[in-house]
Formats: C-alpha cells, structure tokens, sequence
C-alpha cells in the first residue's frame, strides 16, 4: 500500500504520508526517503539562523583601520639564512642598510632589523617605512636599482639564503607609532592569521585592549597586511628580558576588562605565532 501511495500522489504527498506514519511504522528503505524529502526545507530554516548580515561600508577596512594623519606604507621583510652564513649575513646587512637609511636620497627609514631567537631558527627581519605610500615605494625601489652597490649585496645575500618572504603593512590608527629606542631589549613579534571577514572586529577589540598594555611602554607598533599573506596582524613589543615580558603579560590579566577582550578576540584568529628578536647593532630599535 505505501509504494502505490508513492507513485500515486508523487513527492508531496508521499511526505505527509510519510510525517503522519512516523518512523516506527516505516520500513527502513521508506523512513531515508521522508528523511531526504524534509531535509532541504529543514536545512534552509537552520541556515536562516546563521546567516550574517553584512553591514553596508562606504569606505574600505584599511581605510577605516589605519592612520589617517600619516599615509605610511611599512614592508617587513623575513629572510631564512643557512646557518654557516649568518654571520657573513648579518656583517653585509650592517654594513649596506643603514646607508640606505640615512641617505636621503631614498625617502625610506630602516625601523628595525633583528635576528630570531626563539621560533624560526637563523632568521632576520627587517621592517622598513616608506612615509607616502606606494608611490614612495616604488621611487625607493626604482633607485635601488640603479645603486651598483646594493645590486652587489642582493647578489651576494642571495647566495646565503634559503628563503625569503616579504609583507606590505599599514599601522593600525590605535597603535604607537614604532619610534627609536636605547636598549638593552628584546623583542617580541606576535603574528595572528585572522578568519577572513574579521578585521575590522579585531580592529575594535584591540582599540581598547591596548591600553592595557601600555603602562610599561611594551608596545611598539601594531601592522595589519596589505599585500602579501592577508588578514596578518602583527604585533610589536619591546622587554628588557625574558622575565620582564612574563611579569608584564600577567600583570594584564590582573586588569579589570582584559579578560574579556582576549575571550572576544581569540576566536577571529586562525593561527598565531611568537617570535622572540634580537636587534642586530645597526637597529634604531635597540
């Protein structure tokens, strides 16, 4: 009787046969069949659940993140050298980079360049600004081109690398602006990969979660990626040690509000990593 109501009254009715039999009076075969016939109407009401709406923007997330008094482009730069290499590396490093710095032929600034010391192994990182955008950029770049000496360290730093890596950032709006600074120090590089979508939230949170971490003038700089792997945030911080860093990082949890942001934020990111840096001499950030 159930199969000659199948054909007779097709899907529809074959689905409030099915509903008003239950699932105890069913064959197996015939209960999957009501299952199937009920799931996409289900599934639909279960997605309307979820859906997000999408809050109309006259303008674009780095436009609404980043400093608008200052249109500074910054490029960090992550060079894994072979490990026999790293002196002769850093030495060449030393000895170019603060000429690019300081001649004002080229309207860059050399903001720090450090060696990893805990993470990536044999590693440097330089970040460089480049105040007036892209434009800048490329005048740096198409003069670096003609400069023979540099041509000769790019020839010889390739023959000391294993890989490298480059980002173009923009400094979050709430975030201090990377100035020099004496040491001794070391310094922490903390990389989050967001969730796509995500950065504008993470933008709000960390509005006010910053000022949690400013009473012992930790905080460097804060980038968000413009070209290169996107949705990375990088955050930027200065210790006179190791022990320094934990003190101060507890000491923030103790802070009425912070647990709060970090329970907000940690679910927009997909992966983060902490680098522990040293700065090499040449550094402005020592």
């Amino acid at each position: 009787m159930a199969v000659r109501v199948l054909r007779a009254g097709g899907a529809a009715s074959a689905g409030s046969f099915l509903r008003r039999a239950g699932p105890c009076s069913l064959q197996p075969g015939l209960w999957k069949l009501a299952s199937s016939i009920n799931r996409p109407r289900e599934d639909s009401w279960l997605k309307s659940l979820f859906v997000r709406k999408v809050d109309p923007r006259k303008d674009a997330h780095s436009n609404l993140l980043a400093k608008r008094e200052t249109s500074s482009l910054y490029k960090l730069q992550f060079h894994n050298v072979k490990p026999e290499c790293l002196e002769a590396y850093n030495k060449i490093c030393q000895e170019v980079l603060p000429k690019i710095h300081e001649d004002k032929h080229y309207p860059c600034t050399l903001v720090g360049t450090w060696n990893t010391w805990y993470g990536e192994q044999d590693q440097a990182v330089h970040l460089w600004r480049y105040e007036g955008g892209y434009p800048v950029l490329t005048e740096v770049m198409n003069k670096l081109k003609e400069n023979q000496e540099f041509a000769e360290f790019r020839k010889a730093r390739s023959n000391m690398l294993l890989s490298r890596k480059n980002q173009l950032l923009l400094e979050f709006s709430f975030w201090n602006e990377p100035v020099p600074r004496s040491g001794p120090n070391i310094y922490e590089l903390r990389s989050y990969q967001l969730r796509p979508g995500t950065m504008i939230e993470w933008g709000n949170y960390w509005a006010r979660a910053i000022r949690f971490r400013q009473d012992s003038n930790e905080a460097v700089g804060g980038f968000f990626s413009q070209i290169g792997q996107l949705y990375m945030v990088h955050h930027l911080w200065a210790y006179k040690d190791l022990q320094t860093r934990e003190d101060i990082r507890n000491a923030a949890w103790h802070k009425h509000g912070w647990e709060e942001l970090v329970y907000y934020t940690v679910p927009l990111i997909q992966e983060m990593e902490s680098r522990i840096m040293i700065p090499q001499k040449t550094s402005p950030l020592q």
